[in-house]
């Protein structure tokens, strides 16, 4: 059940019928070393009219005043929206928000922040942090978070622009469905898609391969969901239960497809790379997500473990990271490949005191606090490792 802060940011969003989304980073609490503080606002395809009078100008500097009022309207600020066009700064900025401000502190990495736009100068914000939420909030606006944020816009979710070949595919895809296909099929038909309209994907290291499928999934997603539901969201509802029934569905579909999309899409790239592994096996303890090479090595006594990998995959994991730990407890270290964008160094601390590595893709690393002990890899290094421990 979504938590009284997630719901009140749900009714205001589609109430409104604009929101953006996104996640709090380590740049955004100055723990980068950046020298930079305040959420990050994007610019791209025309965002920052949501939130700013102020275009996107090279060699200019605008501030603009707003209020917000956070969370279930428990704390107002009398903040500032600043476009930074000079140098070699070319971003928005929210910032201001007076002395002991608590939502934004190096804990709130890997926490959503929503805001949303009630009237000129005026917001309301609310910052998610339990998985659960983000997940129901997601869900329930129909978006879904690539690249660290997402809009939702005119009361609908902001869909990516895609190319004619992929849009052909995906259109052929969607005219033969009668009913939701597994995950599997929705991922496979993004592979094929992008392998067959992209030539230089075969060719691409893994990390910049797991976000392109990951984001395509996601569209493909999206076109076959509004085919397949329109039916069901224009209908006469026979009672609030019934409404409520069909939402639930919808919602329990989105949020259950975008885990078996991440696996899916590792195990894929892992095959390509020629690297043996197996998918959530029956046999071993814990039945973790991922077990490299095989459960017959798991099971052998006599195989050196440092030859063993076992892998949580994980869209998120601000707290279900600890679900490795009682996975495969014949190897001790193990590792969580995730696309979630940051995580707090408090967080990080404990995932480095339980032996625990992660592997996030490239594009992500900025988001992710610099200074805390932590392994962080991209998915080229976990791959590079695996091969040499193979080879040794």
């Amino acid at each position: 059940m979504a938590s009284p802060n997630c719901e009140a940011a749900i009714g205001t969003a589609t109430g409104t019928g604009n929101a953006l989304l996104k996640f709090v980073s380590a740049n955004d609490v100055n723990a980068t070393g950046a020298h930079q503080w305040g959420f990050y606002l994007p610019k791209e395809d025309g965002v920052w009219q949501m939130f700013t009078r102020h275009p996107p100008l090279k060699d200019s500097l605008e501030k603009e005043l707003v209020t917000i009022a956070w969370q279930l309207e428990e704390y107002t600020t009398e903040s500032a929206i600043t476009w930074y066009g000079k140098k070699t700064r070319s971003e928005y900025r929210l910032t201001r928000f007076g002395r002991g401000f608590p939502y934004l502190t190096r804990d709130s990495v890997g926490d959503l922040l929503v805001l949303i736009p009630i009237a000129p100068g005026r917001f309301r914000a609310f910052l998610v942090d339990l998985e659960e939420d983000i997940e129901e909030l997601q869900a329930a606006l129909g978006v879904q978070i690539g690249k660290s944020w997402a809009i939702y816009r005119n009361g609908a979710p902001q869909l990516e622009t895609e190319d004619d070949c992929i849009e052909r595919q995906f259109r052929e895809f969607v005219l033969g469905l009668h009913d939701f296909p597994t995950g599997r099929s929705f991922s496979l038909a993004a592979q094929e898609a992008i392998a067959d309209c992209i030539p230089s994907f075969a060719a691409e290291d893994l990390d910049s391969c797991l976000t392109k499928l990951m984001e395509c999934e996601y569209r493909l997603f999206r076109m076959a969901e509004r085919s397949l539901c329109a039916p069901e969201v224009v209908r006469v509802f026979r009672d609030i239960d019934d409404f409520l029934a069909t939402a639930a569905t919808i919602m329990n579909r989105r949020k259950s497809r975008a885990g078996r999309s991440l696996e899916n899409h590792v195990s894929a790239l892992l095959t390509r790379r020629g690297i043996r592994h197996v998918v959530r096996p029956d046999s071993v303890d814990g039945r973790p997500d991922i077990v490299i090479p095989d459960v017959e090595a798991y099971l052998n006594d006599q195989w050196p473990t440092d030859g063993i990998f076992v892998v949580g995959v994980k869209t998120t994991c601000k707290d279900r990271w600890r679900q490795v730990l009682n996975e495969a407890r014949r190897i001790r270290h193990k590792y969580i490949l995730t696309v979630q964008p940051g995580i707090s160094e408090a967080q990080l601390r404990e995932m480095h005191a339980a032996r625990v590595s992660l592997v996030v893709p490239r594009s992500l690393h900025r988001e992710y606090p610099h200074n805390t002990p932590i392994e962080l890899l991209t998915f080229e290094d976990f791959a590079g490792r695996v091969e040499e421990a193979i080879r040794a």
